[in-house]
């Protein structure tokens, strides 16, 4: 891909938790030290967190790709997301497929944005990243070939029936 897309921390810092089964850390282990300390260089020139649904560029470093995209996405305490973390939610498939867009790239892959221990509920992520995806594909002419990765043969479960629904 031309970008993958992390499911980032508001300090795009990588997971704090040595060999936790995240998106995050696999993330920052494949990429190598470089990709972290690149983070800790922006956040520090930054000043401040990674703002929800907003989308942060660095090299890829060791990953097969030339871009990691960093976004922030909502948490959910309770499970039951608000229509405001739909809009959070979708606004970071917006930002990054915008910027594979400004960056010409030829495709982007998204993981699933808030599922992890953020606590969005995996069947309401689905919905909203595929319609995200569906309308951004459908506005732009020259849009990436936009690629969704599944963390578990269950969740990729999940996507379809979600895509298949959709498509009814």
């Amino acid at each position: 891909a031309g970008a993958i897309v992390n499911a980032a921390n508001s300090g795009l810092t990588g997971c704090y938790v040595p060999f936790h089964a995240c998106v995050d850390n696999a993330i920052h282990t494949a990429a190598g030290p470089w990709l972290r300390e690149a983070c800790e260089w922006i956040m520090a020139k930054r000043g401040c967190p990674e703002p929800v649904a907003t989308v942060t560029t660095t090299p890829a470093f060791y990953l097969p790709c030339e871009y990691v995209f960093h976004t922030v996405g909502p948490t959910i305490r309770d499970g039951i997301p608000s229509d405001r973390d739909r809009e959070a939610l979708a606004g970071c498939y917006q930002a990054c497929l915008a910027r594979a867009l400004e960056l010409n790239l030829e495709s982007v892959a998204f993981c699933a944005i808030s599922t992890g221990i953020f606590g969005y509920p995996k069947r309401d992520a689905a919905v909203v990243s595929l319609d995200e995806i569906r309308e951004f594909l459908t506005v732009h002419d020259h849009a990436p070939h936009t690629i969704v990765v599944a963390f578990s043969e269950s969740d990729g479960g999940i996507y379809r029936e979600a895509l298949e629904e959709m498509s009814a």
